[in-house]
């Protein structure tokens, strides 16, 4: 979940280093960090707090040096605070290191060094890779580094300095992203592309096991057994832009207003409508296999799961197959029972979360051919999947997911009309959807136009201390994501429930201080939900309707009540989620909160 930046080429490092930790403090902001290599040794520089609090520091005492490493931590071992921030060094203080991932035996690692004579510093498990590189042997830093790693069990996305060796930077990688960016006579290291963009477009994706050995003319990537490995370059199709505030205030503001273009990058090239299909031809999943499919299991974490579970609904009506959604975390640790026909589709948003890769892989183990659904090309999943949609929603840097989550819904319903296409699904049903989606971008942009409202709204909540979210069908995962956003970044604590199952338990809290939200579209259980509005009423409590333009007069039942474009049912949940994403950013902002970078939470969770 931490940001790893590096350099080496002919550059002054530390503004190619800082500039890459800016662009990755929304993978962590709790400490950050530099190493450089300054010719006559190893200079470092960290501290607990932000990347410009680091700036400033560099900019009293400035550290001159032509490659070095940087890092931007999220805590998982040790609490955040500048001895525990990365880089780590050995007991010589001639070997840095930079780490994302969990060092899973660093406890006996640790307790075998001690016995050795090594002194540690911190608490974290990553001094633990320093110490081990200290003492392995071998003529150069890259053997000593396969050898350290070969007593290691875990995760790691690593890059190495030493003294003793300028102008070098050994990178390895195993279950956390890292990638080598190419420039001219100098190459730069990331655990996020979006980090380099402005240096480079050319790319190496790691895969698990490489070993990277950097110097200003040159990259070798090496497998375990330091055979060369060819590795692919690759171009980064997005524009820097697209990762910059371009006016807003907030990344957060800025994507959720982008969601009319990033759904239309969704749908861009992929409708059929003389055939009433999609094309998605990286799905890799033929016609004749679509007929063969007898379940889908969807495996994702936080939003992706609330999104897998829109889905179920989706493709088990376009589609006729059922469809189970699991949490990815636990998805893993359960005994998988080898179904003939099953087809597991795995999402998230970097292609990265690490629970949700290790689900894949057991599904993969246990004979289920597997898809992905992400958003970042070149990512482990849709590296290792079988095959995917591919998201095109552009770079997401606010932590609290929003564009990234209505295109997934997008994605699924795409993938919901390919399939149901080969299963039965008509020439007619196929084009109405296909016409319903074309539209879609446009009932967006008009949902955007109640953001006054819901400012005012917010500007009414603002300092309640709990909220309940029900909705029913296909919009119970709604509520689900709107209690998530809102919790998220304005610490408040919310909680999503299906409607119908709030007076099993849930309605002993509601009272005049329980703003209820209600997701209640015009639909089949409308009026379901609105007898759990009356329930809800009738103990006080205060009913917030995300209700449709044109489904009747709310006002003798709700207090307040935000009116969304009418839709087909099936897609209500891209629709109605957007205010409730407006609500949580609207009060966490009035609330003097960090909406971009979230107490305790990353962008992309690479660890267990």
């Amino acid at each position: 979940m931490c940001g790893i930046v590096g350099y080496v080429g002919a550059r002054h490092a530390v503004p190619i280093l800082l500039e890459g930790l800016e662009r990755l403090e929304y993978r962590g902001y709790d400490s950050a960090g530099v190493a450089v290599q300054n010719g006559a040794g190893l200079v470092v520089a960290k501290l607990a707090g932000r990347v410009q609090g680091l700036r400033d520091r560099l900019t009293l005492a400035p550290i001159a040096g032509t490659s070095g490493i940087a890092h931007t931590r999220w805590a998982t071992h040790g609490a955040p605070t500048e001895r525990n921030a990365h880089p780590h060094t050995d007991c010589t203080g001639r070997i840095a290191l930079v780490h994302n991932g969990i060092v899973e035996n660093a406890g006996p690692l640790r307790t075998a060094l001690e016995h050795d004579g090594h002194r540690f510093t911190t608490e974290t498990d990553t001094e633990v890779l320093a110490h081990l590189i200290e003492a392995a042997s071998g003529p150069t830093l890259e053997a000593r580094v396969a050898a350290a790693l070969g007593r290691v069990e875990g995760t790691y996305g690593l890059a190495v300095i030493a003294a003793d060796e300028p102008d070098k930077i050994v990178v390895a990688r195993q279950g956390s992203p890292v990638l080598v960016g190419v420039g001219d006579e100098e190459f730069f290291v990331a655990s996020d592309a979006s980090a380099i963009l402005a240096r480079t477009r050319s790319v190496i994706y790691l895969e698990d096991g490489d070993i990277a050995v950097l110097t200003p003319s040159a990259c070798a990537v090496l497998d375990e057994e330091f055979h060369v490995q060819v590795r692919a370059i690759d171009d980064i199709a997005w524009d820097l832009e697209a990762a910059e505030l371009g006016g807003y205030p907030t990344f957060m503001l800025k994507e959720i207003c982008e969601q009319p273009e990033t759904i239309r990058g969704t749908l861009r090239g992929r409708l059929l409508y003389e055939t009433g299909t999609a094309r998605v031809d990286g799905l890799n999943v033929a016609p004749d296999a679509c007929r063969e499919i007898r379940r889908i299991v969807i495996v994702g974490c936080g939003t992706s799961w609330h999104a897998g579970l829109v889905g179920r609904h989706l493709i088990e009506d376009l589609a006729g197959i059922p469809v189970g959604v699991e949490y990815a975390s636990e998805y893993r640790y359960r005994r998988h029972i080898d179904v003939p026909g099953t087809l597991t589709v795995a999402i998230s948003q970097s292609g990265e979360t690490a629970d949700t890769l290790e689900a894949m892989r057991s599904a993969r183990a246990a004979g289920s051919p597997v898809v992905g659904i992400v958003n970042v090309v070149g990512s482990t999943i849709a590296r290792e999947a079988h095959g995917g949609i591919y998201l095109h929603a552009g770079p997401e840097v606010g932590v609290a997911s929003t564009k990234a989550f209505t295109s997934q819904i997008v994605a699924l319903i795409l993938f919901g009309l390919y399939v149901g296409r080969h299963r039965g699904l008509t020439l007619e049903q196929g084009q109405a959807v296909s016409c319903a989606l074309a539209g879609l971008p446009s009932l967006v942009a008009r949902t955007l136009e109640l953001e006054p409202e819901v400012q005012s709204l917010a500007e009414r909540y603002a300092n309640e201390r709990n909220f309940l979210y029900l909705g029913r069908g296909v919009n119970f995962p709604v509520a689900l994501e709107g209690a998530l956003k809102l919790k998220e970044i304005s610490y408040i604590h919310a909680e999503g429930y299906p409607a119908a199952e709030m007076k099993h338990g849930p309605i002993a809290l509601i009272d005049q201080d329980m703003p209820v939200v209600f997701v209640a579209p015009k639909d089949e259980v409308y009026a379901k939900v609105l007898s759990n509005m009356q329930e809800v009423k009738a103990r006080g409590g205060r009913i917030i309707a995300v209700a449709t333009q044109g489904n009747g007069d709310l006002r003798q039942l709700v207090d307040h009540e935000l009116r969304v474009p009418a839709a087909a049912p099936w897609l209500s949940p891209i629709i109605t989620t957007i205010p409730l994403q407006l609500l949580a950013y609207h009060i966490a902002a009035l609330r003097g909160c960090d909406v971009d970078r979230p107490r305790n939470l990353a962008k992309s969770v690479t660890v267990e």
